[in-house]
This record gives structure tokens, sequence and C-alpha cells, in this order.
């Protein structure tokens, strides 16, 4: 039988601690609710005696959300907790979380209080939210620098005044893995009441540690986590829900019997709207959620995930919100890719054809960070009505400013010849054109002349559309690239080569 992690999400609460992550009261609900689609098993909405906005807030979503426990923080002292308690009531399944700090360095520089008096406090915060609220957890501030036999003994205080669950926070990510286990388990070993009680963890990230502290935790008998969405949270923020969420599920051969209720489908969704309300952004190489989560570039890569998924995937893009894997086309790409794209977009070119497009791929895609749909549109295009090309582009140079005649210098390849010609002109396409002209010898004149930007960014693909006349003939030709002067003389020289 599988045994259920309970997920604290505690985003509304730590997660807004987030410098310049501040909600209001509308956003808070609107993250609740969809917490609440995702599954969590706790929402902890809110510090109440903080400000009568965040008392409003906490207040709104505890009457407006139904299905998770909907918990208030709350100091060791009787106005934090009947403020925590007057905000939560209206929920069908309130909490109050009542914390205290027990490391020697707080008690000495923070609350000038003794190991004694701080046990007593406990008990007593415990007792009086026990009188208010029927389910309790507290939590032991900065427990992974508490003196361990000290902390066993506020574990078993508070259990014997009423706490249902006792949080074990490493309040400034200081705990690493092996350490943590090992408070855990020493606490299973040597708290008598320890059964009386769900043993939760609250693991910042100021080590990079804090998932994996949770997940040691885990293994070692905790069945609470409590986290955020994106891992937000003071300083480097808090262990990440997601990650959490998605290593216990996928490697179920290490978390044997163990499950937690996320909806994992709606983890991208309730990421993206965390990042969209409280502005701060998600980083592309985000585990589970960022935008480069599933997404391939690399050509060896691309071509075992094309083959089979597992090689390079151990997670299913779908089974987080993802519609697919990513298959980016850019610089690292293979041919496999390349041609895989070519075929979903409808394409289907013989070997020659595939063998010059990829040419042309691989020249843009090092002028680029990345080739879109559209690029390749127009690659293809361009490939398969290519004309043969009696006058060739090898290179050109242009000069330009506002304090400056626009000059360009065009060199073309013509029957094995190399061929150059300078000109000025009204502004450097202009110019370019004029020295084109030196070199063909048209005589004709510009109709038409279009540019449009293929795909978004600074580095987007531009393409030329152009038409001339010249002795009462009218062509078009169009010409691409990442650089708009370049993409101009393609599509005139296009247009010439058919004349």
């Amino acid at each position: 039988m599988s045994e259920k992690i309970i997920v604290f999400d505690t985003t509304l609460r730590d997660g807004e601690q987030s410098p310049g992550a501040s909600l209001n009261i509308n956003e808070k609900l609107e993250i609740a609710k969809q917490l609440a689609i995702l599954g969590v098993d706790v929402i902890e909405a809110g510090f109440p005696i903080s400000s009568p906005g965040d008392f409003e807030a906490v207040k709104n979503v505890a009457k407006n959300v139904k299905g998770p426990i909907i918990c208030g923080l709350a100091r060791a002292l009787e106005k934090d907790i009947d403020a925590a308690y007057n905000a939560v009531k209206g929920s069908g399944r309130p909490r109050i979380h009542v914390f205290l700090a027990t490391s020697n360095i707080h008690m000495k520089y923070k609350l000038k209080k003794a190991e004694d008096e701080i046990l007593k406090l406990a008990a007593w915060a415990v007792k009086y939210a026990k009188s208010r609220c029927g389910d309790i957890e507290f939590s032991p501030e900065d427990a992974s620098r508490t003196e361990r036999d000290f902390l066993h003994r506020v574990v078993e205080a508070v259990i014997a005044a009423g706490a249902a669950t006792v949080n074990i926070p490493d309040t400034v990510g200081y705990s690493t893995p092996f350490e943590f286990a090992s408070i855990i388990k020493g606490i299973k070993d040597n708290v008598p009441n320890i059964g009386k009680a769900v043993i939760s963890v609250h693991c910042h990230n100021d080590l990079g540690l804090g998932v994996s502290n949770s997940l040691a935790a885990v293994l070692n008998g905790a069945r609470q986590v409590e986290c955020t969405i994106n891992g937000l949270g003071e300083r480097a923020g808090n262990a990440s829900l997601e990650e959490i969420v998605m290593a216990i599920r996928t490697r179920t051969d290490i978390f044997k019997g163990i499950s937690t209720g996320i909806n994992t489908k709606e983890l991208y969704k309730t990421s993206r709207l965390v990042s969209k309300l409280t502005g701060m952004p998600v980083q592309p190489n985000k585990a589970i959620i960022g935008s480069n989560a599933f997404a391939h570039e690399a050509g060896i890569h691309q071509d075992g995930v094309l083959k089979e998924r597992i090689t390079y995937e151990i997670m299913r893009p779908e089974d987080v919100g993802f519609e697919s894997s990513n298959i980016v086309l850019g610089k690292h790409s293979g041919r496999h890719a390349f041609t895989e794209r070519l075929r979903k977009l409808g394409f289907n070119l013989n070997k020659e054809q595939i063998d010059k497009a990829f040419g042309s791929f691989k020249a843009i895609a090092d002028k680029k960070k990345e080739v879109f749909d559209e690029d390749l549109e127009t690659i293809v295009d361009e490939e398969i009505s290519k004309i043969p090309e009696k006058f060739h582009l090898l290179h050109f140079y242009i000069a330009s400013g506002d304090q400056v005649k626009p000059t360009a210098k065009i060199s073309l390849k013509f029957e094995a010849k190399e061929m150059d010609a300078s000109s000025t002109g009204d502004g450097p396409v202009d110019a370019c054109y004029k020295a084109i002209d030196k070199i063909t010898g048209t005589k004709g004149s510009l109709l038409d002349y279009q540019i449009r930007s293929v795909t978004s960014g600074k580095d987007a693909l531009g393409e030329v559309s152009v038409k001339i006349e010249s002795k009462a003939r009218i062509v078009s030709g169009r010409g691409a690239s990442t650089d708009i002067i370049e993409a101009s003389i393609k599509a005139y020289l296009s247009a010439v080569n058919k004349l």
C-alpha cells in the first residue's frame, strides 16, 4: 500500500517573502485556487499578524478555497495566535502553525532566553493555539542548528501539548542531506511520543540543497514536505515543490511505496501563474518546469530522442504540463532533427534538396541562436524555387551614415570569373543595386521592394521581396538573411538571374 507524503505549500507565505514578490489579495486567491487544483494538501496562506492586508488575504483564501487545509503562521505570542485563528477559522479545514526559535544562536542573540524558558513557551503556545483550533503545527525555528538533545525535548513537549505536526526547519539552508537525514532519524529514535505526530520538513536552499535535504528526510520518516512553486522564498529560496514531487514520482525504485496526491499535469500551468503574478521569472534551465527542461539542441541528443524518448528524457513532458519535447534547431543540431522537422512541416524533399537546404540551415544557424519553423520554410522555399545562378554573390562591402554618401562594393561570380563594381546611392540598398547593375548590365527599374521579419528577436531572419522591370518584362526575386542588406542583394540577384 502506498504511503502518502503531505505536500505543504508555502508559496503564499514564505514564497511571497522573496524580495519583490509581493502579492495583493486577489492575486493570492488566484494562486490558492490553482494550488487546490494542483492537489496540494496544505496551503500556508500567509502570516496574518504581519499586516492588515495579509490578514485579509488569508481570511479570503480560507473562505473561498475548498479542499486543502488552510494554514496561518504565528509566533509563540497570544496576539499572533489569535490573529492566525481569526484569519483561518472560515476554512472547513483550518490550521495554526506556531514557530519558536530553538538554536543557541537564536536564543542568545534574538530571543535572549534560556532553554527552560523556550521549552515552557513552546508548550504554552501549542496549548493556547489548541484551545482555538483543533489542528496545530509547531516549528522549532533553526532546528538544523539546534543542539540535538534539546531539539528532542522540545519536540516531545509540543506533541504532549497537542501539536499534530512537528516541522523541522533548516531555516538558513545550512544542513546537508546526510546530516539532515540523521536529524530526522534522531527524532524518530529519541522522542518517545513521536508516533502521535507527523514529522514535517521545511528546507531552505542557501547551499542549493533544499530539495536534496527534503528527500533525505522523506527517506528517514518525514511525511510532510514544506515547499514552494518555483522554489520561491527568502534569500536563495525554498525547496521546490515540482522537483520534490517529480523526484518521488520518477524514482520509485528509491522512494518505494511513497507517493503524493499532486496532479503533475498542472505543474507547468501553476509555475507560470506564480511567475506572472509575482514578477519572478523562471530560469530557462530550471528543473521540471523551465523552458529548456525538455528542449534538445545537440545533434546526438536530438537523434536519440527522435529514435527513443527515454534515451535522454527521464520524464514525459506531458506529465508536467508541457505539450511535448522541444527539438530546438540551432548550430549544434544534426541532419536527423532537421529532416524530421521538415517532414512535420509538410515538406517532402529528395536527398539533393535536403543536402542543399541543410547547408543553408547551418549557415543561418551560425548567425542566430535558434532557427524557427518560419526560417526553415523560407530556406526550403528558396532551395526548391531557386533558378540556376548566372550571377552569384561572393562579397559585399557597405559604407553608410548620416555624414557619409552611401557607397557599396559588390563582388559577383560569373562563369568562374570574379567581377567587382562600386557605386553610390540614396541609401546602402540603392548603392548595392546600382553596383550590381554595373556588373550585370541590367537596365531596368525597381517597381517594388518589401521587407519583413520572418521570425522575432534581434537576430531574426529578414526576408526581402523585389519586383523589377526590364525590356517590358516584370520579374520578382526573393532573398533571406539575418543581415537585411545581404537579403536585399540576394533578392535583387534572384530577379536579375530570372532576366
